[in-house]
């Protein structure tokens, strides 16, 4: 039978979600992510600001062009 700590979760949440580095004595939150340092908080809305910018011409990516749509003849 595993170890009882094997177990547990906490080994996740003792690093930092972009650094992978040890928290010291103030904990970060963005998005419900722990971070360990300020610099580390900018990153990650960087990293989701440039998510969500890229995501933006997707839907248009696929939408056909405008002056093609209504054309019968």
């Amino acid at each position: 039978m595993p170890n009882c700590r094997e177990n547990l979760k906490s080994g996740e949440a003792a690093r930092c979600a972009v650094c992978d580095g040890k928290f010291g004595l103030v904990r970060h939150y963005s998005w419900r992510t722990q971070l360990c340092s300020r610099t580390c908080v900018d990153r990650f809305r960087a990293r989701r600001e440039s998510d969500r910018s890229w995501m933006g011409w997707l839907p248009s990516a696929f939408n056909p062009l405008p002056e093609n749509r209504g054309r019968a003849s």
